[in-house]
């Protein structure tokens, strides 16, 4: 067992370090570890087979709808009128184009589902915006960076459907309603910092918008905003599964962008669609091999000493807590969030339950966790995105994101032992 452990380790890492992309790393790692475990036809074949049947699932086909959603929406105008909305409501305060910046990419990240996207999108309108206010372009892409993760933990949200998925079925309802409290937590964070370097820095603010013009750009990002109560809602009320909820969000993002908004032509969803399919196979490939490694992790009962060590640390719950936020936080620097959580879900989960842990909350405490993890270096996907949109160098904005970074971390600790936090809406919608 140790020597298949070892070389599954020692592949990925080496793999990872040469750049080969996440999923082959993944891939090949298990296949080698499985060559330690079982003979070489056995090991192909059963590497193979749980590649296949990872993906076998009617859960994931609501992934590439809501991935061809956010490209459309992405697409269709609907960042420039949620950036409009927010300047409209908090310009005027000190530190209000950050606000704004975080504001939008919260409702653009929940609107489309991606972290990149909503990083690239809402950075390109808002950091030449901020630079020419005096802001300063290390500290306008950080926190351009920072706030385009909590769109991933406001829903509708892949990363939930993925983490219901590796944990064998915890309702995508009750995930994505439990989200909602813990994703404006972290904007809430962000903002309070942003707020306190404006004061001490001293930025312009936009001039105060009147309230017949706050009403005119409600009125035109209202569409946009009503993805959000159609998907969820239908959800909720049961009208729909989160599959069929995503076909929907297809529908209503083609309507709004190509029939209300036109911002998007016929001709022009050729490259939206080849976009969306390029991204589903990557996520899918992330997915399926994942899904295999997660297999031969169980096989060799990875989770199961791996719990038994946290417990021979500690039986104190906060400790243990702890121990699993560390270990997540880690782990989000050097691997991204999709493969994380199908492979480290099985391995915490069981600890956290035997703790006394909700897998609903568990599951909003993983995904916080593995956002922070998006902007940090040295595999920061989201970090790199904001960073190539800004034209600064990770370098150049190091320093501005440690005071968002502890904003995040005092985020997570407060999810982490305020259940309550996550599960009260669930229990209001009796999910």
């Amino acid at each position: 067992m140790a020597l298949a452990v070892v070389i599954l380790l020692v592949t990925f890492l080496v793999l990872l370090a040469l750049d080969v992309p996440v999923a082959f790393c993944i891939g090949l790692a298990t296949l080698f570890s499985m060559f330690a475990m079982v003979d070489f036809i056995p090991a192909i074949s059963t590497v193979a087979q749980r590649v296949a049947t990872g993906l076998d699932s009617f859960t994931l086909l609501a992934i590439p709808f809501f991935i061809l959603a956010g490209n459309i929406m992405g697409r269709g105008g609907i960042a420039h009128r949620l950036i409009a909305l927010a300047r409209a409501l908090v310009g005027s305060l000190p530190g209000g184009l950050a606000f704004v910046n975080v504001i939008a990419n919260m409702l653009f990240g929940a609107i489309s589902g991606s972290a990149i996207a909503s990083a690239v999108a809402i950075g390109g309108v808002m950091h030449p915006r901020m630079v020419r206010s005096g802001y300063g372009a290390g500290y306008s892409a950080a926190v351009n960076v920072t706030s385009a993760t909590t769109g991933l933990v406001i829903p509708p949200s892949n990363v939930l459907i993925i983490y219901s998925l590796a944990s064998g079925g915890v309702s995508v309802a009750a995930l994505f309603v439990a989200g909602y409290l813990p994703g404006l937590l972290m904007g809430m964070a962000l903002m309070i910092v942003a707020g306190v370097v404006a004061y001490r820095r001293g930025f312009r603010t936009d001039e105060r918008v009147p309230l017949t013009e706050v009403a005119r750009r409600l009125l035109d990002a209202l569409p946009s905003l009503g993805l959000i109560i159609v998907v969820i809602g239908g959800i909720v009320a049961g009208i729909f599964t989160a599959t069929e909820a995503a076909a929907i969000a297809v529908l209503y993002a083609l309507v709004l962008s190509v029939g209300i908004y036109r911002e998007i032509r016929l001709r022009e969803l050729f490259d939206v669609l080849l976009h969306s399919v390029v991204t589903t196979a990557v996520v899918m490939l992330l997915i399926a091999t994942s899904m295999a490694l997660s297999w031969a992790l169980s096989f060799e009962r990875i989770p199961q000493e791996v719990g038994e060590a946290l417990v021979s640390v500690s039986e104190n719950p906060v400790v243990l807590l702890l121990l699993v936020n560390v270990m997540l936080l880690l782990v989000g620097t050097f691997m991204d969030m999709t493969p994380a959580i199908l492979i480290f879900t099985p391995i915490f989960l069981p600890v956290a339950v035997q703790m006394g842990v909700d897998p609903v909350h568990f599951g909003i405490l993983m995904v916080v966790n593995l956002c922070i993890g998006l902007c940090t270096p040295p595999v920061g996907t989201v970090l790199f995105a904001g960073c190539s949109v800004a034209g600064v160098p990770v370098s150049g904005i190091v320093r501005p994101l440690l005071p968002l970074y502890i904003a995040l971390l005092l985020a997570l600790l407060i999810v982490t032992f305020v259940p309550a936090l996550t599960l009260w809406l669930p229990g209001v919608f009796g999910l």
